[in-house]
């Protein structure tokens, strides 16, 4: 009677596991590829709970998520310096195709065609431009790395979502030429200011010794048709004291007439 009881209940776990084989559960942002006998089928499943035939066949589910992907790339600017780049893409699979994808390349797309494609599209893009534009075109680096692996990925049912430069680093010989370059721009412009500045300085100091020959000029002019003037301008120096001696009876500055 025992015996019977654990028989019984082998055959009803058995059972469980079959009935358990013949449903799958596609989780919320993933899609189901049915392979039939190893064979894969044109049906994708969708999320929720689905029907399959045991032991004949099984579903592989992929997730059609967006994902990220970060990935180093070493390349060559346009005027062959070396460049250090760390590229951020956020992509999908398309849902349509997961069993394309998984006919054509397997689970393991990412390392096969992913990566390889970025770092190719990164190399073909620096090459076209210069270090220096490498930092100033960012944007423009950008959009044509993007199109590139576009170009590569929509062959084989990915889409991109965003693509980022997260980091661009240069040799460090080429940093310090371009920190030595930022410094002697730095001096030349001080160097052109200081010029600017004497120069301004020296043309005010040119019209103020010309304002004054001017007056001098004036005054001079007036001076020779006019001796009271000369008494006058005598008298608004004269500190009032009297010398010690004087010839005869003239004191300074008076010349008195009697009419």
């Amino acid at each position: 009677m025992k015996k019977l009881g654990i028989a019984v209940a082998l055959i009803v776990i058995a059972v469980l596991i079959v009935l358990w084989q013949t449903f799958v559960i596609i989780g919320a942002g993933e899609r189901g590829v049915v392979l039939t006998w190893g064979a894969v089928s044109d049906k994708i499943l969708d999320e929720g709970i689905h029907f399959m035939v045991p032991v004949a066949q099984r579903v592989e589910i992929l997730d059609v998520k967006t994902k990220k992907d970060e990935v180093e790339v070493l390349s060559y600017s346009k005027d062959i310096q070396s460049v250090s780049a760390v590229i951020a893409l956020n992509y999908h699979i398309v849902p349509e195709m997961v069993n394309k994808l998984w006919q054509e390349i397997g689970a393991t797309y990412e390392h096969k065609i992913i990566d390889p494609a970025v770092q190719e599209s990164v190399k073909a893009a620096t090459a076209q431009f210069t270090a220096q534009e490498l930092i100033e075109k960012r944007h423009e680096v950008k959009e044509d790395i993007k199109m590139k692996l576009k170009e590569r990925l929509e062959e084989i049912y990915i889409v991109i979502d965003d693509l980022s430069i997260v980091n661009f680093d240069f040799s460090d010989a080429y940093e310090l030429a371009v920190e030595e370059k930022q410094v002697a721009q730095q001096k030349s412009l001080k160097a052109k200011n200081d010029l600017e500045r004497i120069k301004i300085e020296a043309e005010q100091a040119i019209a103020q010794a010309k304002a004054q020959a001017e007056s001098i000029k004036i005054q001079a002019e007036a001076l020779k048709f006019n001796t009271d003037l000369i008494q006058l301008k005598a008298v608004e120096k004269w500190n009032g004291v009297l010398p010690a001696y004087m010839m005869g009876n003239s004191v300074p500055f008076l010349n008195l007439s009697v009419k």
